[in-house]
């Protein structure tokens, strides 16, 4: 194996490890009920805090990753997000929970700015690495639902923390242990955005900012409410957690192929042709499954999964292909931070419009983001020549 391939498999397991820590909970929470004594609506409203650091924690996260290391801000990645969801699955109060949740977001935060730069650096081919990468990341989403549901099932929702925890430290000592620390970086930019005018360039990066606001909201309330609007309209699964972590599973494993398609796309074609492909069918596919029951709601939901993880691809493309290789880090933590930041309204606007109104009210809430996300995919720019700047990634990854 070689150095590249190595790091960027960490980066990959980094991906899952992320997204299915930070996806424990709304799972965990059917089974915790019982034990705080509080309903569903007022528990979820507890993981604000921890969406909250998720989007805050990325711009300084970003900004060490450019000027300090990031390799070195990788192993507080894994050794941060260990310890804080063990301590997670130990705490006894609300309060304490809130605050574990709140130090997962924390460090969670470090990976998409840090881990998504330097995955970009060392890829030979970007669509294809940022397809894979997003695999990975929707797998952790999809084994953040089936695993959750059966060790909670099994064994109570404190071992659904602790164990994820304990992986994050065994691979974060892998990682020290086998990449070592990077070389000084060669600040000889990628040509980048210099190839484009000055419009183009603002245009675009404009609306990478109106599709990252409302598709963080939409993704992020989605995902979140997916459990539990399963366990709802498919009554059968009644008290079985590992039943519906199983079915969101499947539908997250749907999702995640999506990003492989996409990131083929990326490579061969300019971005505004996928870009159109996935952001069209957003908002009728969520007026659909606000009205969907029984089975027929999981082909709807597989279907909307799919074009809401294939949006994340074209958003990452966007920054490797506009931004400066020496800034990319730090232009990935503004995009994440307002990503996360507005997705942390998500968190109590499932709580309120569930306690008011149902799935059917919320769904109905998001299909105004996801016609934002069509609008902006409309405006995009369409450039045959923004794919010749990528040819140029593999020199400087063999500098990273």
């Amino acid at each position: 194996m070689t150095a590249r391939s190595r790091v960027i498999g960490f980066i990959n397991i980094g991906h899952l490890i992320d997204h299915m820590v930070m996806l424990i909970f709304p799972t965990a929470v059917l089974g915790m009920q019982a034990d705080f004594a509080r309903p569903y609506s007022e528990l979820i409203a507890l993981a604000l805090g921890g969406f909250i650091m998720f989007g805050a924690g990325s711009l300084p996260a970003g900004w060490l990753g450019d000027r300090w290391s990031r390799r070195n801000m990788m192993a507080i990645f894994f050794f941060g997000i260990g310890v804080a969801t063990i301590a997670t699955g130990l705490t006894r109060t609300p309060l304490q929970l809130t605050a574990g949740l709140a130090a997962i977001g924390l460090f969670a935060s470090i990976y998409h700015p840090v881990g998504t730069a330097m995955l970009v650096g060392y890829a030979e081919r970007v669509g294809r690495a940022i397809g894979i990468n997003g695999v990975w990341g929707n797998l952790g989403v999809a084994f953040a639902a089936i695993a959750t549901g059966a060790v909670t099932q099994w064994f109570g929702w404190r071992w659904a923390f602790i164990l994820p925890g304990t992986l994050a430290l065994a691979i974060g000592i892998a990682f020290v242990t086998m990449v070592p620390p990077e070389a000084n970086r060669s600040r000889s930019a990628l040509a980048g955005n210099a190839r484009f005018p000055r419009s183009v360039v603002v245009r675009a990066f404009l609306i990478l900012m109106l599709v990252t606001l409302a598709g963080g909201v939409v993704f992020n309330a989605a995902t979140v409410a997916l459990p539990k609007m399963v366990a709802e309209r498919l009554p059968q699964l009644s008290g079985s957690t590992l039943g519906v972590g199983l079915l969101v599973c499947a539908v997250y494993i749907v999702g995640a192929m999506a990003q492989l398609v996409m990131g083929r796309l990326v490579d061969r074609h300019p971005l505004k042709v996928g870009f159109l492909g996935v952001a069209l069918f957003q908002a009728p596919l969520l007026l659909v499954a606000s009205r969907t029951a029984g089975w027929g709601l999981i082909i709807v939901l597989a279907a909307l999964v799919f074009a809401l993880f294939g949006q994340i691809t074209f958003n990452d493309a966007m920054v490797a292909r506009y931004a400066q290789a020496e800034w990319r880090a730090r232009v990935y933590a503004v995009r994440y931070l307002l990503s996360f930041g507005v997705a942390a309204t998500a968190i109590p606007l499932v709580a309120v419009m569930h306690a008011h109104g149902g799935f059917r009210t919320l769904f109905e809430a998001l299909a105004v983001g996801g016609a934002a996300v069509a609008l902006g995919a409309l405006g995009f720019p369409y450039r045959r020549d923004e794919i010749e700047p990528l040819r140029l990634l593999p020199a400087v990854g063999a500098a990273e």
